[in-house]
């Protein structure tokens, strides 16, 4: 594996697709942009399908047109965790769809997370996932919360407390936390509201019997209504944190460019 000057990883050349539940952007490494990648969001129109989006893209967008043939599918869906040894690829559709409902139908995919003992399994629109397969040769698909697992799970080896995470994104919260090798915990939570949020994270936090002055709480992405959020917040738990992608990632320049994705940059930078 190489790296650039920017601790971007390098691989052979993939065009990066994230995919919203209401939005969607393309990356891809770039020697010529300062940041050294390029990231173009795409306006999505709520009248017709993610499908159809991805397709008027196609024709409207000059980075993907560039000749690709690898892609790196990064899909925001409701997700479930299955132990490694627990998981069988054959029962992975029934187990998806009995825990989740209103998904059936789509292609239920499946990622192995070998740091953390786990197989994520999630799901993807069939219409969708045959325009990308019609364009690319070689797609691999991952949550998108993949990087942001893996990221989390190493930096949470530094201290001795018990540490939890919320991730907002999509307006989604995915709070989860770690013990020795695996999950402790996760879950997701639709709002996009500071009320909902703290209301989610303080009865998470009182499932797993966290330490209120003592353990540490720590918040990362998109926050609503950033500082009603963390300081209700701090009136149930002492120790509350905001990650800064620039400071957390060493001022890496992927972190200057505005409204990128925290999962994106975990992804594209070496942590």
């Amino acid at each position: 594996m190489q790296e650039t000057g920017n601790n971007i990883i390098t691989k052979k050349p993939r065009l990066t697709i994230r995919i919203g539940r209401h939005s969607l952007s393309f990356s891809a490494l770039s020697a010529e942009n300062p940041e050294g990648i390029t990231f173009e969001p795409y306006t999505v129109r709520s009248g017709i399908s993610m499908a159809a989006n991805l397709r008027e893209a196609f024709r409207e967008i000059d980075l993907l047109n560039n000749g690709w043939q690898r892609a790196m599918v990064m899909i925001d869906s409701p997700v479930i965790m299955i132990p490694i040894d627990e998981f069988k690829d054959s029962q992975k559709e029934m187990l998806y769809h009995y825990a989740v409902t209103g998904h059936e139908g789509e292609v239920v995919m499946s990622s192995v997370l070998p740091s953390l003992n786990a197989v994520a399994v999630y799901s993807i629109n069939k219409d969708l996932k045959l325009v990308i397969d019609d364009h690319f040769g070689d797609v691999r698909f991952a949550h998108v919360c993949e990087p942001v697992w893996n990221h989390l799970y190493r930096r949470s080896f530094t201290g001795i407390r018990m540490k939890l995470y919320a991730y907002f994104h999509d307006k989604r919260i995915d709070v989860f936390s770690f013990q020795q090798n695996r999950f402790k915990f996760t879950n997701s939570f639709d709002t996009d509201l500071a009320p909902d949020a703290v209301y989610f994270i303080l009865n998470v936090w009182k499932q797993l019997t966290f330490d209120n002055k003592r353990d540490e709480l720590h918040l990362v992405g998109e926050l609503p209504a950033r500082e009603e959020l963390t300081q209700e917040l701090h009136t149930f738990i002492q120790n509350v944190y905001v990650i800064n992608p620039k400071a957390e990632f060493n001022r890496a320049p992927i972190t200057a460019i505005k409204n990128i994705p925290y999962d994106l940059i975990t992804y594209f930078v070496k942590s």
